[in-house]
């Protein structure tokens, strides 16, 4: 039997408020570097980053949302009183960390949200292991992937340029140039991979409910409306922590800007082509301090990396805890 209609779209409600507050927590991720470098003023960073989050469902197909909607818990067991839960879990998690100004995972929180909220409801024989593990050694992968690529993207830039008679001025003209190219890239990147994941949580609300018939896929209308959500949520910014990541943890200019960002894209493009839901914020924070590195270890603020890293490894486990007394609650309730 199908689920109430009424129901339904108040979960689809609650999902697009997690996209859009995905779009503003994860704006940092899209616009710090090139505000810290003042390529951009604040104002046109978001709104461009905005726009190429949504024109980024033209460029890559579903197979991130699809793993969040088949790949972590069993499709079998879900219900409406999990999914709120498990978006309950990572939308609380998300606001502390953006007041906290920490640039954590809106990825993995959903993950650690739908987690929870299994567990609580059937227990771990629900859980995908294959769709967790290789999502969790992302966790590590991803960040390490950003440090070595940002790390690699800058020593190569200074030997092209190491000899030649390129005054500093000239240098950061065409680097500010250039990172515009690569801040268009990133944010792109970033729509490809963090947009699906709301796109995966309502397919399997529509798909429990009986509205998407015995095959579960993405609708198209899904896919439009997410990657609209999550530009909105972007323009809206997330100022915290623009600041963090764009100034606290390393000092960019515009050839360290352009050399992270695109750092992170290609690592960020390579995984959404694999369907692996990764950590935009992950990626991203790593690039940034392997561009840092280049200069002198002493040049990363490793004490602020150190808090960042913290808020990495507690996404999960305290979303998955507050998505299980969610679940506690509305069923007691229910």
């Amino acid at each position: 039997m199908e689920g109430s209609l009424i129901v339904v779209i108040f979960i689809v409600l609650i999902a697009l408020a997690f996209d859009f507050i995905n779009g503003f927590h994860d704006a940092a991720n899209a616009i710090a570097t090139v505000v810290s470098t003042r390529v951009l003023k604040p104002h046109h960073a978001v709104m461009m980053a905005a726009f190429f989050n949504c024109i980024a469902g033209f460029f890559i197909s579903v197979k991130v949302a699809t793993t969040i909607g088949t790949g972590i818990i069993n499709p079998a067991i879900i219900d409406n009183i999990l999914i709120v839960a498990a978006l309950g879990g990572a939308i609380i998690w998300n606001l502390l960390t953006w007041w906290m100004g920490l640039p954590s995972s809106s990825s993995h929180a959903l993950i650690g949200g739908l987690i929870g909220a299994g567990i609580m409801k059937a227990g771990t024989d629900i859980l995908v292991w294959k769709g967790i593990i290789k999502t969790s050694v992302f966790i590590v992968i991803s960040p390490t992937l950003g440090l070595i690529l940002g790390l690699l993207m800058m020593v190569l830039v200074m030997n092209i340029t190491h000899g030649r008679t390129i005054r500093v001025g000239g240098a950061n003209l065409i680097f500010r140039r250039l990172q515009l190219v690569s801040a268009a890239i990133y944010s792109t990147s970033h729509g490809m991979n963090d947009a699906q994941k709301t796109m995966g949580i309502i397919a399997i609300v529509l798909f429990s409910n009986g509205y998407l018939g015995e095959t579960f896929h993405i609708p198209f209308w899904v896919e439009v409306i997410c990657y609209l959500v999550i530009a909105a949520g972007t323009m809206s910014g997330g100022w915290r922590i623009v600041k963090t990541m764009g100034t606290k943890i390393t000092k960019l200019e515009p050839v360290g800007g352009f050399c992270a960002e695109t750092a992170a894209a290609t690592a960020i493009i390579g995984a959404s082509l694999a369907g692996i839901p990764v950590s935009t914020t992950h990626t991203i924070t790593g690039a940034i301090m392997g561009v840092g590195a280049t200069r002198r270890l002493s040049a990363v603020r490793w004490g602020v990396a150190g808090d960042i890293i913290w808020a990495w490894i507690l996404t999960i486990p305290v979303s998955a805890l507050l998505s299980m007394a969610i679940y506690l609650l509305c069923t007691s309730f229910s």
